[in-house]
Protein backbone atom coordinates (compact mmCIF):
# COMPACT_ATOMS: atom_id res chain seq x y z
CA UNK A 1 0.00 0.00 0.00
CA UNK A 2 1.38 3.29 -0.94
CA UNK A 3 -0.25 6.81 -0.35
CA UNK A 4 0.32 10.21 -2.54
CA UNK A 5 -0.93 13.84 -3.06
CA UNK A 6 -3.09 14.38 -6.11
CA UNK A 7 -5.60 17.58 -6.39
CA UNK A 8 -7.09 18.01 -3.33
CA UNK A 9 -6.86 14.80 -2.44
CA UNK A 10 -4.96 11.77 -0.38
CA UNK A 11 -4.35 8.78 -2.69
CA UNK A 12 -4.27 5.54 -1.01
CA UNK A 13 -3.48 2.65 -3.64
CA UNK A 14 -4.11 -0.68 -2.17
CA UNK A 15 -3.34 -4.21 -3.74
CA UNK A 16 -4.08 -7.47 -3.39
CA UNK A 17 -6.60 -9.14 -0.83
CA UNK A 18 -8.51 -6.39 1.16
CA UNK A 19 -9.66 -8.81 4.13
CA UNK A 20 -9.39 -9.86 7.53
CA UNK A 21 -5.81 -9.79 7.18
CA UNK A 22 -4.62 -6.67 5.07
CA UNK A 23 -7.85 -4.46 5.75
CA UNK A 24 -6.52 -3.34 9.44
CA UNK A 25 -3.42 -1.76 7.52
CA UNK A 26 -6.22 0.11 5.07
CA UNK A 27 -8.09 1.42 8.20
CA UNK A 28 -4.18 2.38 9.83
CA UNK A 29 -3.39 4.33 6.59
CA UNK A 30 -6.96 5.92 6.99
CA UNK A 31 -7.02 7.25 10.44
CA UNK A 32 -2.83 8.18 10.03
CA UNK A 33 -4.25 10.40 7.10
CA UNK A 34 -7.29 11.90 9.23
CA UNK A 35 -5.33 12.49 11.75
CA UNK A 36 -2.99 14.52 9.54
CA UNK A 37 -6.00 16.92 8.48
CA UNK A 38 -6.54 14.83 5.59
CA UNK A 39 -10.39 14.64 5.07
CA UNK A 40 -10.57 14.17 1.04
CA UNK A 41 -9.36 10.70 0.36
CA UNK A 42 -9.28 8.14 -2.57
CA UNK A 43 -8.93 4.67 -1.84
CA UNK A 44 -7.68 3.34 -5.03
CA UNK A 45 -8.32 -0.29 -5.04
CA UNK A 46 -7.10 -1.28 -8.66
CA UNK A 47 -4.85 -3.41 -7.59
CA UNK A 48 -6.99 -5.55 -5.10
CA UNK A 49 -8.60 -8.66 -6.46
CA UNK A 50 -10.00 -9.89 -3.31
CA UNK A 51 -12.42 -8.09 -0.82
CA UNK A 52 -14.60 -9.59 1.91
CA UNK A 53 -16.60 -7.80 5.16
CA UNK A 54 -13.92 -7.03 6.88
CA UNK A 55 -12.59 -4.97 3.57
CA UNK A 56 -16.00 -3.63 3.23
CA UNK A 57 -16.13 -2.98 6.78
CA UNK A 58 -12.95 -0.57 6.70
CA UNK A 59 -14.17 0.70 3.51
CA UNK A 60 -17.42 2.23 5.68
CA UNK A 61 -15.86 2.92 8.52
CA UNK A 62 -13.50 5.51 6.07
CA UNK A 63 -16.83 7.01 4.87
CA UNK A 64 -17.94 7.96 8.09
CA UNK A 65 -15.14 9.17 9.66
CA UNK A 66 -14.57 11.28 7.00
CA UNK A 67 -18.25 12.47 6.65
CA UNK A 68 -18.22 13.48 10.50
CA UNK A 69 -15.23 15.96 9.26
CA UNK A 70 -17.30 17.33 6.51
CA UNK A 71 -14.44 15.46 4.31
CA UNK A 72 -15.27 13.20 1.51
CA UNK A 73 -14.07 9.53 -0.12
CA UNK A 74 -13.85 8.70 -3.46
CA UNK A 75 -13.05 5.15 -4.61
CA UNK A 76 -11.15 3.84 -8.04
CA UNK A 77 -13.01 -0.03 -8.37
CA UNK A 78 -12.06 -1.52 -11.96
CA UNK A 79 -11.78 -4.72 -10.94
CA UNK A 80 -15.11 -7.32 -12.18
CA UNK A 81 -15.35 -9.07 -8.69
CA UNK A 82 -14.47 -6.62 -6.31
CA UNK A 83 -17.09 -4.44 -8.15
CA UNK A 84 -19.67 -7.21 -7.65
CA UNK A 85 -19.58 -7.19 -4.28
CA UNK A 86 -20.20 -3.39 -3.72
CA UNK A 87 -23.37 -3.86 -5.98
CA UNK A 88 -24.52 -7.10 -4.13
CA UNK A 89 -24.22 -5.10 -0.52
CA UNK A 90 -25.93 -1.89 -2.30
CA UNK A 91 -22.99 -0.05 -1.71
CA UNK A 92 -22.84 1.68 -5.32
CA UNK A 93 -25.62 3.36 -4.07
CA UNK A 94 -23.72 5.34 -0.99
CA UNK A 95 -20.47 5.11 -3.42
CA UNK A 96 -19.73 6.27 -6.76
CA UNK A 97 -17.75 3.56 -8.07
CA UNK A 98 -15.04 5.11 -10.25
CA UNK A 99 -12.95 2.94 -12.99
CA UNK A 100 -10.26 5.15 -13.18
CA UNK A 101 -7.99 7.64 -10.85
CA UNK A 102 -8.25 10.08 -13.20
CA UNK A 103 -12.45 10.17 -13.26
CA UNK A 104 -12.47 9.80 -9.56
CA UNK A 105 -10.51 12.95 -8.81
CA UNK A 106 -12.64 14.86 -11.23
CA UNK A 107 -15.40 13.60 -10.16
CA UNK A 108 -17.54 12.22 -13.04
Amino acid sequence: MHSHQAADFSVLTVAGELDVVGAPELRQQVLGRIAQGDHRLVLDLSGVDYIDSFGVGVVIGALKRVRLLDGELRLVVPERQVRRVFELCDLDRIFKLHETLEQALEGR
